[in-house]
C-alpha cells in the first residue's frame, strides 16, 4: 500500500500536466449559450480573452486546468449584454447636470434646480428628464419661473425624449432667439408672454450651441462613470447614437490605454465634417471600437408631438410633428452612404417619418444586399408599410418607450392607429431579427427592464392587467437574442460576440436570477453580480 500512494499521487499529478492551461475556467453553470440551437451548457473555458470550449463540467475539467477555476454554484450566465441604441457619453454627462427624472410636478422641477445650483454653482445651468406627462398638468412648463429665479444665469432642461428643451429668458438672450426667429424642423412655442421657453427639436442646437464644451478631466470623467453604471448592469458592448469625432477619438485612446473597458459601437452624428471625415477614412475596428454607421435624425419623438405623421394628432388639431432633417437630405446621405461601407441608422417614430426612411432604403439599397442598414426605434408604422423590414432592415427597438408612452400614447395617435405602434412582435416577423435598446438616459439603463417590458408590455406595478397591446409581446429567449446575438447582428460583429461560443470573446455576465425561468414580476429586480469582458471582470 506504501509503494501504490506515491505512485497514484504521480498519476494525478501527471494528469493535471496533460490538461490544457487556460487563463480562466467557469464550471457548475447554468448557461445560455444563446447559440443557434439556443442550447445549454454547464462549463467553459476562456484563454487570451476567448472562449476556446464550452460544454459540460466534467467535459471541461477533464481536458483542462487554470489558476482561477469559479464554481458558479448554479448561477445563471449568458453572453454579454448589448444595449443597441443608448447615448453613453450623454449618460456619463449627465450625471455632472440636474437629474429632473421622476419629477411629479413643474413645482418639484424648480426645487431640483435650485437645490443643484446652491450645491454646485455653474454659470450656465444644465438639467435633463422632466416629463410633463407624469404631471397633474400635463402642459408645457413655461420660462416665467426660471427668468425670476435666474435672471442672469442662462438655463437649459432638456425633456426626458431630448426633444424638448425648456429654457429662460438668459439662455433665450444668449441664443439670439427672438420672436422673428424662424428655424426648420421644429418648433420655437409661442404663447400669450411671447416665447414661452420651450424649444422642440431644431431650434434647440441655436441654445446647445452656445453651452460651454466640458473640459477634457470632465469628459473622461462623464467616460467612465457611464462606464460604471453600464457594467454593474451587465453591459459589455453599447451602441452610443450619435457621437463627435473628438469624443469617438477620445473613448479609443482610453480604451487603448486600458482606461476604459466597455465595448462601443459608435454612430457618428450627422454633421458634415464628421461624416466626410469617417466616410474617407472607412470603418474602424479594434476589439473594443466599431465605428461604422451614421446616426440621422428623421423627425422628432412623440411625447413632444414632434413626431412626423401622416395625418394630424389625435390630442393637437392640424398638427402633424416635423421631419428634422430634411427628406432630400435623407435622399442625398442615404445615396452617399450606400456606395459606401457605412451603415446608416435612421431614427424614425412617427409612420411618416418610417415611411420616408423606408422607402429611401429601399431605392437606394436596391442590388446591395447585407447592409443591415438600421430604423432607430421604428416606433409607429403605417400597416402598408410593415413589408419593407422584410428587405434586410434592422428595426431597432427600445421595449421601455412601450410601457413608458402606453399612459397617453393612443390620446396622441387615436384608437386605430396606435395599433401600428411599438409592433415589436410584427417587427420581428417581418424582420427576421429585432435589435433591442433603451435608449438610456432617456429610460433607465437596466437590460432588466428592456427584458421586463417586451415579455410583459406591463410597468413595474403590473399595469395594465394583460399588457399593453399583447399581441406584439416577444418572448423570452427572443428578448435575450435581442439584447445578445440581434444586436450583435445588427452591427456586423455576430462572429466576435453575442454568444457563449469557442472563437467568440469572453463576454458575459453571472446573475442571481435565471431571467428564463422566474416568475416575470421578478425579473426587473435581477442583479449583475460580475460583469466579463474578454474574460475579465472589472
Amino acid at each position: 500500500m506504501k509503494k501504490i500512494l506515491p505512485l497514484l499521487v504521480l498519476f494525478l499529478t501527471g494528469c493535471e500536466y496533460l490538461k490544457e492551461k487556460v487563463d480562466l475556467v467557469i464550471v457548475n453553470a447554468n448557461v445560455y449559450t444563446v447559440d443557434a440551437e439556443f442550447s445549454k451548457a454547464e462549463a467553459f473555458a476562456i484563454h487570451k480573452g476567448k472562449f476556446i470550449a464550452v460544454g459540460t463540467t466534467e467535459e471541461i475539467r477533464d481536458k483542462y486546468t487554470s489558476n482561477q477555476l469559479v464554481d458558479a454554484d448554479g448561477r445563471t450566465i449568458t453572453p454579454g449584454l448589448i444595449d443597441a441604441h443608448c447615448h453613453f457619453f450623454g449618460l456619463g454627462l449627465k450625471q455632472q447636470t440636474v437629474d429632473l427624472v421622476g419629477t411629479k410636478s413643474f413645482e418639484e422641477v424648480l426645487e431640483r434646480v435650485q437645490a443643484f445650483q446652491g450645491e454646485n454653482p455653474k454659470e450656465f445651468i444644465l438639467g435633463d428628464g422632466w416629463d410633463q406627462n407624469d404631471w397633474e398638468v400635463k402642459e408645457y412648463p413655461t420660462r416665467k419661473e426660471l427668468d425670476q429665479l435666474f435672471p442672469d444665469t442662462p438655463v437649459a432642461l432638456s425633456r426626458i425624449d431630448g426633444h424638448a428643451l425648456l429654457v429662460n429668458k438668459a439662455a433665450l438672450d444668449l441664443a439670439g432667439i427672438d420672436w422673428s426667429t424662424k428655424v426648420e424642423g421644429g418648433e420655437i412655442v409661442k404663447g400669450a408672454m411671447g416665447i414661452t421657453g420651450v424649444l422642440v427639436d431644431n431650434p434647440m442646437d441655436l441654445v446647445y450651441s452656445k453651452i460651454p464644451m466640458p473640459d477634457l478631466d470632465a469628459q473622461v470623467k462623464a467616460l467612465k462613470d457611464a462606464e460604471r453604471i453600464c457594467l454593474n448592469n451587465g453591459l459589455t458592448t453599447v451602441d452610443d447614437a450619435g457621437l463627435n469625432r473628438a469624443t469617438i477619438e477620445l473613448i479609443d485612446s482610453l480604451q487603448q490605454t486600458g482606461e476604459l473597458s466597455i465595448k462601443v459601437y459608435a454612430m457618428v452624428s450627422n454633421n458634415p465634417e464628421d461624416v466626410d471625415y469617417f466616410i474617407y477614412k472607412g470603418p474602424i475596428k479594434t476589439e473594443r471600437l466599431n465605428v461604422r454607421s451614421v446616426k440621422v435624425y428623421g423627425d422628432g419623438a412623440l411625447g413632444s408631438r414632434g413626431a412626423a405623421l401622416k395625418k394630424p394628432y389625435s390630442d393637437k388639431w392640424g398638427h402633424y410633428g416635423a421631419m428634422v432633417t430634411p427628406i432630400d437630405e435623407i435622399e442625398d446621405l442615404a445615396r452617399r452612404l450606400a456606395i459606401s461601407e457605412y451603415q446608416m441608422n435612421t431614427h424614425a417614430i412617427g409612420d411618416s417619418a418610417n415611411a420616408v426612411v423606408l422607402r429611401t432604403y429601399q431605392k437606394v439599397l436596391k442590388d446591395r444586399p447585407d447592409r443591415r442598414w438600421r430604423v432607430e426605434h421604428a416606433q409607429i408604422i403605417d400597416s402598408l408599410d410593415f413589408d419593407y423590414f422584410a428587405n434586410g432592415v434592422i428595426p431597432s427597438v427600445q421595449p421601455t418607450h412601450a410601457t413608458s408612452d402606453m399612459y397617453w400614447a393612443e390620446d396622441r395617435l387615436g384608437e386605430d392607429r396606435v395599433k401600428g405602434a411599438y409592433a415589436f412582435k410584427k417587427l420581428l416577423d417581418k424582420a427576421g431579427t429585432l435589435a433591442l435598446g433603451t435608449d438610456f438616459p432617456v429610460e433607465q439603463v437596466s437590460p432588466f427592464l428592456t427584458f421586463y417590458a417586451a415579455v410583459t408590455r406591463k410597468d413595474v406595478e403590473g399595469y395594465p392587467e394583460g399588457g399593453f397591446q399583447m399581441q406584439d409581446a416577444l418572448t423570452r429567449e427572443e428578448a435575450l437574442k435581442g439584447m445578445t446575438i440581434w444586436a450583435a447582428y445588427s452591427n456586423f460583429e455576430e462572429d466576435e460576440k453575442g454568444s457563449i461560443e469557442a472563437g467568440k470573446f469572453a463576454d458575459f455576465v453571472i446573475y442571481d436570477k435565471d431571467m428564463m425561468t422566474v416568475p416575470v414580476a421578478e425579473i426587473p429586480t435581477i442583479m449583475a453580480e460580475q460583469t466579463f469582458i474578454n474574460g475579465k471582470t472589472r
